[in-house]
């Protein structure tokens, strides 16, 4: 046995299939399904917190579960599910739906935009850009937009998604074709969302919020085309300023998944017979009627996320256009795409030779659909889709492409570097306002709301982005487009 905090694991015996693919049997832990597989090194499997494959082995007991649970290499020890964790499950024969395989903010996602400034004509203005993004965006716990709405109002925005958005003046028709879902959860219901969830949710339109969540101007340094005709036909050229962002559905998703989860606890037992080994996995049938309360308030929750980030997509053009003193389609500020990596989808997928419709959980994981796939939109389909993968806010971030064998982890991939050590530990290591001087010598400025949620973030808390997007791409679930290197940041 082997400890980690106050609990102890036992350690499983992995079984390696490939360079950078690992398995836990499913004889690991009574009640297994099917077994756990792991993607990442050497290094990156040997590191792994042991309460990931505790976690992992937990999920593949759940009802209707289909061929693996899943660990991406940027696992780690999350709520019910590791994040990091991928289950897709059979919802025509009993599959279940668990927020604890979604998150509490749901439709966390990135969102990457791009620009035809180069960087010799961006780092004069680079301080000044940081700041007045950093005025213009709320960041941090609780933040309020600028986008004032009634409780009445608020809820025209989870129905519509980031087409309330764009049709309300804050955005572009072109940004909508180029989000997941064309922006919108079509199977919404808001009567199935609390009140409480829309108190906490109804002034935060247009906000960062904290932790892991930020805006980041980088550079695409000749060097790191990794794929120069895809590059170019996405946009993207060398020396070339692009804007990334993080965020999700804030307090109101945060609010569902609480809501949910405590009511499953009281039905999924006494009413359907579903025992689980973690309360954090509490789950019900999909085609129950509280799976299906949860789905559409999900879809809800989406909705949020997809109209909050355009929202600040919209803020972003504006700050650009004011400092340039041009209009933000002069200065090519055009969305490459809007990827989520907390949602729960429903997708067909083949399994042993037969086509099913699934319900595909990924909990910090990523979206990744190889060419013709009809999850795709159209000006990507003979591509395969952009994947958008934030790094740390000292190494740099990720454009992907799906790859050709991600139908063999239900299309899905990593979503970032995978933290090593908690917030806590970090702000004890890490001072926020040495990490600021650090990074500032490395001509990368950053604006926080405080130093110790600076701290949180150091890159030394997480792993090496490099080595994450390298077992992907060796294990061709998605394939390299390019790199993108921070020089400026905004921070909650």
């Amino acid at each position: 046995m082997m400890g980690f905090g106050n609990i102890e694991f036992k350690k499983p015996e992995i079984k390696k299939i490939s360079d950078v693919m690992w398995e836990i049997p499913k004889t690991f832990k009574h009640g297994m399904h099917v077994p756990v597989r792991i993607y990442g090194n050497e290094k990156i499997a040997s590191e792994m917190d042991l309460q990931v494959y505790d976690q992992a082995s937990n999920v593949a007991t759940l009802p209707g579960i289909q061929k693996y649970s899943y660990v991406m290499p940027d696992g780690h020890s999350g709520y019910g599910f590791p994040i990091g964790g991928v289950a897709a499950f059979d919802i025509n024969n009993g599959g279940v739906i668990s927020p604890g395989g979604i998150g509490f903010d749901i439709n966390c996602g990135m969102r990457l935009v791009t620009t035809n400034l180069t960087f010799d004509q961006v780092k004069p203005h680079l301080k000044i850009i940081v700041d007045k993004l950093f005025q213009k965006i709320p960041a941090g716990v609780g933040g309020e937009g600028f986008v004032k709405l009634t409780k009445i109002e608020f809820k025209k925005v989870l129905e519509e998604g980031g087409h309330w958005a764009v049709k309300n003046g804050y955005g572009w028709d072109e940004d909508l074709k180029r989000t997941e879902l064309n922006g919108i959860a079509d199977w919404c219901d808001v009567s199935k969302v609390s009140s409480k969830a829309i108190e906490r949710g109804y002034n935060q339109i247009g906000t960062l919020g904290s932790g892991n969540h930020y805006l980041e101007l980088q550079v695409v340094k000749p060097e790191n085309i990794k794929d120069e005709r895809l590059a170019k036909k996405w946009g993207i050229f060398p020396n070339q300023v692009v804007i990334m962002f993080h965020t999700g559905s804030r307090g109101e998703g945060h609010q569902i998944a609480t809501d949910y989860l405590q009511l499953f606890l009281t039905v999924m037992e006494r009413k359907y017979n579903i025992k689980i080994l973690d309360r954090e996995l509490a789950c019900a049938p999909f085609n129950s009627p509280e799976g299906q309360n949860y789905w559409k308030a999900m879809g809800c929750a989406v909705n949020f996320s997809f109209a909050n980030r355009q929202t600040i997509l919209h803020r972003i053009r504006e700050v650009f256009s004011e400092v340039f003193k041009q209009d933000a389609e002069k200065l090519g500020l055009h969305q490459v795409f809007d990827v989520a990596h907390n949602r729960a989808s429903i997708e067909k997928h083949k399994i042993d030779g037969e086509t099913k419709e699934l319900l595909v959980h990924r909990k910090g994981a990523t979206g990744s659909y190889p060419a013709g796939r009809e999850e795709i939109p159209k000006m990507y389909k003979d591509d395969g889709s952009p994947v958008i993968i934030g790094g740390s806010m000292e190494t740099g971030s990720y454009l992907l492409v799906g790859g050709d064998k991600s139908e063999e982890t239900f299309c899905s991939t990593c979503h970032g570097s995978g933290r090593t050590m908690s917030r806590t530990k970090a702000t004890r290591m890490f001072r926020g306002q040495e990490l600021f001087d650090n990074m500032m010598k490395r001509g990368i400025y950053v604006k926080s709301t405080s130093w110790s949620g600076l701290a949180e973030e150091a890159g030394a808390a997480y792993k090496e982005i490099d080595d994450v997007i390298e077992s992907v791409h060796q294990a061709g679930i998605s394939r390299k487009v390019c790199k993108l290197i921070p020089i400026g940041n905004v921070k909650g």
